[in-house]
């Protein structure tokens, strides 16, 4: 054994515990916390060190058992057990049938059951003739005064824990009934189940601890220079710890906001600059928002389950805003006030209910329309669902920045504009074209493509003037502009990435060169 060696790469923890303690004395955690004044990190970084020099070993693992008490445990300490609770109700009241005792004490139908169920084996309670629970007479029994005895124990214990060593044998019995490892939302106690490693130094310990002695190495040399130590003078009569300047100096990290996050940051920076307001929605919407306040017929394909995610519990909505349902069933079924024939269908006022995962960021703009000054601008960046192969492109799941301008003097030109400064000044493409598009909610409707270095042409997002069957049952008569750009898109070009999935990559050392591209 390199002695010399050793000594050198000694951590002053290490050296404290070497020369506190002979070779075979058992050590643990606890011990090093009470006698060298360890913090628990400490002490077991300290055994880590060692074990890995070959100068401590492990003797021993000693399992032990803590029950810590929950909120509910506390609340029965306070209040009184659900048992303890029922059996002083009845013994006041007189008997009751068990959904008044569950009414009466704000009590769930199957914990007074459960407590009944108990009670009524030990002969506490039982039903009489009118099929009421009532008192029998009996006391409660044993188990109660011990439950109310460990209650207190938990209350008063530190931190709440409670050794099961210090429990007796009718304690113990009573506590598996009241304690579990997982999930104990409904239970009083948590079982923490935990082991103590002890350990020993080793025979070659203590050669090192002669060694230590004999340099007058004790631990306390100092490591590291403060001002307080420059200016009290300490370290002129201070025994300094070796230092290698050969070692490389720790790599720091600070801690900095996600490229994409950014990226949608200065988004919203932009559009509040030319005076929208942001506009925000639930992630679960009805078919309603989502599709049939945007004139989308409820036969339309884009509503296939293939398309939308359901919602499986609740599947639908109580009910529709008054006066929009109406007002939209009536544009559906045959144009109502809008001057349109409408779909000419019978508009299902069931199936309009049915809950899904936000399909589409225009959902936003639906919303808006009902509350939204003439003239006005808004503006949301929404994340929707939709079934669809993933790809460089494609998402299962994506942002979208949704936007609508209202006034009388909107028009398609002041559109081509807004859809410029996504394609150009946001997105920072150089060759962009517009292309005719359809969607059932604008006329005239048009998409904005821009081209990828390396993915070629692709589609920004679409856009358009909503139709009056939109816009009227919102109860707006003027122009509205809209808009929906797939803001992912438009990170992938910015941030000159060359596929969507690098934007929620897992790979932290490409987040952060990322970063260094903004």
């Amino acid at each position: 054994m390199d002695t010399a060696a050793i000594i050198k790469n000694l951590h002053p923890l290490e050296i404290k515990v070497l020369r506190a303690y002979k070779a075979g004395v058992e050590l643990t955690s606890a011990k090093l916390q009470a006698e060298l004044e360890y913090k628990e990190g400490h002490a077991n970084q300290a055994f880590s060190w060692l074990g890995g020099k070959g100068l401590v070993a492990e003797v021993r693992r000693e399992p032990y058992t803590h029950y810590e008490i929950t909120d509910i445990g506390r609340s029965y300490a306070e209040n009184g057990t659900i048992e303890e609770r029922i059996y002083n109700f009845l013994k006041e009241k007189g008997p009751h049938a068990l959904p008044e005792i569950a009414k009466a004490l704000n009590i769930e139908n199957k914990d007074v059951g459960s407590a009944f169920g108990s009670f009524s084996k030990e002969g506490v309670l039982a039903m009489d003739a009118e099929k009421k629970a009532a008192c029998t007479g009996k006391e409660l029994p044993a188990r109660i005064v011990t439950t109310n005895a460990i209650l207190k124990k938990g209350l008063e214990a530190k931190d709440g824990l409670i050794d099961s060593a210090s429990l007796s044998e009718d304690e113990k019995a009573v506590m598996a009934t009241l304690a579990k490892k997982r999930g104990v939302s409904d239970f009083a106690f948590r079982v923490i189940e935990r082991e103590v490693v002890v350990y020993a130094l080793t025979k070659d310990a203590e050669e090192v601890a002669v060694a230590l002695e004999t340099a007058g190495v004790t631990g306390d040399e100092i490591g590291s220079i403060t001002s307080k130590i420059l200016t009290s003078g300490e370290w002129k009569n201070a025994a300094f710890r070796g230092y290698n300047i050969a070692i490389p100096p720790a790599r720091i990290i600070p801690g900095r906001t996600s490229a994409y996050v950014s990226f949608l940051e200065s988004v919203k920076d932009k559009l509040c600059s030319l005076g929208f307001e942001e506009f925000d929605g639930p992630l679960v919407e009805t078919e309603f928002w989502d599709c049939d306040a945007l004139f989308m017929p409820q036969f339309h394909a884009a509503r296939d389950i293939h398309d939308v995610y359901a919602i499986k519990n609740p599947t639908h909505a109580k009910s529709i805003e008054e006066p929009f349902l109406s007002n939209v069933a009536a544009v559906h079924r045959d144009g109502g006030n809008t001057g349109s024939r409408g779909w000419n269908y019978n508009f299902d006022e069931h199936f309009t209910k049915h809950l899904i995962l936000r399909s589409q960021g225009t959902v936003l703009s639906a919303h808006q329309l009902a509350k939204a000054k003439v003239p006005g601008k808004y503006f949301g960046i929404a994340r929707c669902f939709r079934y669809d192969k993933v790809d460089a492109t494609h998402l299962s799941d994506f942002y979208q920045t949704e936007g609508i301008v209202l006034g009388e003097e909107a028009n398609l030109k002041t559109l081509l504009g807004f859809l410029e400064m996504f394609a150009v000044e946001i997105a920072g493409a150089t060759d962009v074209k517009y292309v005719p598009g359809y969607f059932p909610f604008t006329e005239p409707s048009v998409e904005v493509h821009i081209k990828h270095p390396v993915l070629g042409w692709f589609e920004l997002g679409g856009a358009g003037i909503f139709r009056p069957e939109v816009t009227k049952p919102m109860g707006v008569d003027v122009p509205v502009l809209a808009w929906g750009i797939g803001i992912d898109r438009m990170a992938l070009m910015a941030l000159k990435l060359n596929d969507l999935r690098e934007l929620f990559s897992s790979d932290i050392e490409q987040v952060r060169l990322r970063k260094a591209k903004i």
